[in-house]
């Protein structure tokens, strides 16, 4: 049993006077470091929500980025299920379908359009999912776009970890017909007074700008396989090709010696690095995994309060943004696990310089 004083935290969004509050969910493996292995079982009981509802119907699971895409992909594959996320990152070649995160610090997100062009025929259902779903205005406008775009006799469905939705907005989605399924129902009317009542007094270290050779890491893997979801993917594959990225992984970094180990994501690529993490605990190691991310979050020193240091960084995606990671900590070994390609130099610099403040020496990234 999953439960809200259990897994949510509340944190207080930087700069958004949209809404003022962020949920951290402890055990999502995004903002706060997590054992793999509790990740997903979290996104597996998410997944028991929806096993046996759909029945002969050709499912297309769609992850929205940048906090759901890991676990959409580990429900696309306890389902069987086609899968694809959402990006607010340049695919090359692609055309797309734009919406809008009204709430977010960075509205727009785009779907890819080019598979869903060729496979929408076959599909009987779309199952949106997200790690939290407050209004449910972000889903709407997705599925009013596809409904405009493709035809009327797909059905939709909507399955989270947290779900914080009114009865107003409950009844809308009723009204559709939309089927919703969550992990845990959340009130958040207190949680707007709740962020503001925290003093952001915490640690603000930025590393951009930095140089030196001792920010280059310790190896560099390239691994010559990539497989994008944000094209359209079987998940089936993507869990084999995940498989084979760990096995490759394993066969070229030496961890014999390594206990205490983190393994990290960047931005929307989670998965296969959560994937990776999470084979790696269940060797006997003390692993721990999260990823770097678009948002800016206040951090304080209060007990109670879920982060307590920010690293602003470069995007290893594009070197004019600003990302960030939260509570890093020393570890034996730390893996980074990319799919952000050439470019990424400034990006990794920063990282790496992060990773050094906090006693890492021996950083390995790898990059698909």
């Amino acid at each position: 049993m999953y439960t809200e004083q259990g897994v949510v935290r509340i944190a207080r969004r930087e700069n958004n006077n949209k809404r003022k509050y962020l949920v951290v969910n402890r055990l999502q493996g995004k903002h706060v470091p997590v054992k793999p292995g509790e990740a997903l079982s979290m996104f597996g009981a998410l997944a028991d929500t929806l096993k046996g509802k759909y029945e002969g119907e050709k499912l297309l699971v769609v992850g929205f980025a940048e906090t759901a895409t890991a676990i959409g992909a580990a429900v696309a594959a306890e389902l069987g299920a086609d899968y694809i996320q959402t990006t607010r990152e340049l695919v090359e070649g692609a055309s797309y379908l734009y919406f809008s995160e009204e709430h977010s610090h960075a509205t727009e997100q785009k779907l890819v359009r080019d598979e869903l062009d060729r496979a929408i025929h076959a599909i009987d259902r779309i199952i949106f999912i997200e790690d939290e779903v407050t209004t449910g205005k972000t889903i709407l406008n997705i599925v009013n776009i596809l409904r405009e775009q493709y035809s009327e006799r797909i059905k939709y469905s909507v399955a989270s970890i947290l779900n914080g939705m009114d009865e107003t907005a409950l009844d809308t989605y009723r009204k559709y017909p939309i089927e919703l399924f969550w992990l845990i129902k959340t009130d958040h009317a207190a949680y707007t007074e709740i962020a503001e009542a925290y003093r952001g007094d915490g640690s603000y270290i930025v590393c951009k700008n930095q140089q030196g050779a001792d920010l280059i890491p310790t190896a560099h893997i390239k691994i010559k396989r990539h497989m994008d979801t944000r094209r359209m993917v079987r998940a089936e594959a993507y869990i084999k090709y995940c498989e084979t990225l760990y096995q490759d992984i394993i066969r070229q970094i030496d961890l014999d010696s390594v206990q205490k180990l983190l393994v990290l994501g960047t931005e929307e690529y989670m998965y296969p690095a959560l994937y990776a993490a999470c084979r790696l605990e269940g060797q006997g190691r003390d692993v721990r995994f999260h990823a770097t991310t678009r948002s800016p979050i206040a951090v304080s020193t209060e007990d109670d309060y879920p982060l307590h240091t920010r690293y602003e960084l470069r995007s290893l995606y594009d070197s004019g943004r600003t990302t960030y990671v939260y509570d890093l900590q020393k570890y034996d070994t730390v893996v980074i696990i990319t799919d952000a390609g050439d470019g990424m130099t400034e990006g990794i610099r920063s990282l790496v310089y992060a990773l050094r403040l906090c006693g890492n020496e021996r950083v390995i990234l790898v990059s698909t």
